[in-house]
């Protein structure tokens, strides 16, 4: 029996092996870390939103690197057939709002556990505390691995699946990029994506923890909009986070990269135009005019913004509002509907979800996930360049192309000759 090499033990390489030893393929997992699946531990703050229930549409609609390259894996296995497979491995699971499709449990490691049982039944046999340093070819033909103490690994066929750059102290450190750049891959800019972004304003730190609903972002770079969505965010110490900047950092992944200038303005009331804002504001002042400005706005603004609004509207927080000017109620009326911040960094691939970029997805095969100029080398996971939305779509992502690259790879090994 001929055999086949999983170079990672995250999603993907997990997948693959599986795949490729149900396939009948003799299976090595080689895995860096002193256990498997150490990222899909902490996926979906910890309970591992494992994939999402849509159509088809809707999956690619999140997809945002390449969508094309994924229509054949994940036909192979989209995420109803991934939920069934699953669930067949004995994990229960339940749908969320959005699609989100979690272990009943509400635990990653469920997650985890159903896969090494898996992985075990079907034979593979799994290398921990185990880093591959290099993988070697000879006329074009996979032939074998080296690891970091020189020991070679033969075999037939190889899966690199060491997943990308995020989230480093999980093993996730770009190894697999360097091996793939030594056999003539090509990688694409690699930037941290579904990440927070930091910002200049260090009044941010006032307001961390606080969370808005219903609100308007919008970015700009070099004068020019580049973002304007509507729905929810979340400051943080050093700057914001939460659905609306993650889907940002993943939309404008380059116009953050790059050298120019981008700022951000929050609508905080995007159901009211200035007029209707002016109103509203006039009539609140109307029912507190003996209040202090800084007094008067508890109806208005969740009270963590109410002072750092207070301090931007350049109006004496002591101040009557009845003696408030009506220049100064709509300096405030805009700045309510353009609360200013400036962009300094991404939180960096310590804190991204995901790596956006990777290996050119134009030197492998989109239906087997194979080399274009290495035969015998399969690819899975983030290593590709190949990104999605928040929602279980990147961990789709894995499965499909795990699932893929394992089916490939147990077949190309049946009929070497």
């Amino acid at each position: 029996m001929e055999q086949v090499l999983v170079i990672g033990g995250g999603a993907g390489g997990l997948m693959a092996a599986l795949t490729a030893a149900r396939g009948g393929a003799r299976v090595v997992l080689l895995e860096r870390n002193e256990k498997i699946g150490k990222k899909i531990y902490i996926t979906g703050k910890g309970r591992c939103n494992l994939t999402n229930l849509c159509s088809k549409e809707v999956f690619f609609d999140n997809v945002i690197s390449n969508q094309r390259f994924m229509y054949s894996s994940y036909h192979a296995l989209d995420s109803e057939a991934t939920i069934e497979l699953f669930n067949n491995m004995g994990l229960r699971t339940k749908v969320e709002r959005g699609g989100r499709v979690f272990p009943e449990s509400d635990m990653s490691a469920s997650v985890n556990d159903a896969l090494r049982e898996a992985v075990k039944k079907s034979g593979v046999k799994t290398l921990l505390n185990t880093r591959v340093a290099h993988i070697a070819a000879k006329d074009g033909v996979f032939s074998h691995v080296v690891l970091e103490d020189n020991t070679v690994v033969k075999g037939d066929a190889c899966i690199l699946a060491t997943g990308g750059l995020s989230y480093p102290t999980t093993g996730s450190t770009g190894d697999g990029y360097s091996m793939a750049k030594e056999l003539g891959h090509t990688v694409t800019k690699l930037v941290p994506s579904l990440v927070g972004l930091k910002t200049v304003e260090s009044f941010v730190a006032d307001l961390e923890g606080l969370s808005l609903r219903n609100v308007r972002l919008i970015m700009t770079c070099g004068g020019k909009k580049r973002y304007d969505e509507f729905g929810e965010m979340l400051f943080t110490r050093r700057g914001i986070s939460g659905p609306l900047v993650l889907t940002l950092s993943s939309l404008c992944a380059k116009e953050l990269s790059s050298a120019q200038q981008c700022s951000f303005m929050i609508d905080l009331k995007p159901a009211l135009d200035e007029q209707q804002l002016d109103k509203r504001i006039t009539t609140d002042f109307n029912d507190n005019i003996n209040k202090d400005f800084a007094n008067a706005l508890d109806k208005l603004l969740p009270t963590k913004l109410i002072p750092v609004v207070v301090s931007l509207s350049g109006i004496d927080p002591r101040k009557k509002v009845n003696l408030i000017s009506r220049g100064e109620r709509q300096k405030l009326v805009r700045l309510l509907k353009a609360f200013p911040l400036t962009f300094k960094c991404t939180g960096g691939f310590e804190e991204a979800v995901i790596t956006k970029g990777g290996i050119n997805v134009r030197e492998v095969d989109p239906s087997t996930l194979g080399s274009k100029l290495v035969k015998g080398l399969y690819f899975a996971g983030e290593v590709l360049d190949v990104d999605a939305l928040t929602g279980g779509f990147n961990l789709q992502i894995a499965w499909s192309t795990g699932y893929a690259a394992g089916r490939s790879a147990a077949e190309y090994v049946k009929n070497i000759t």
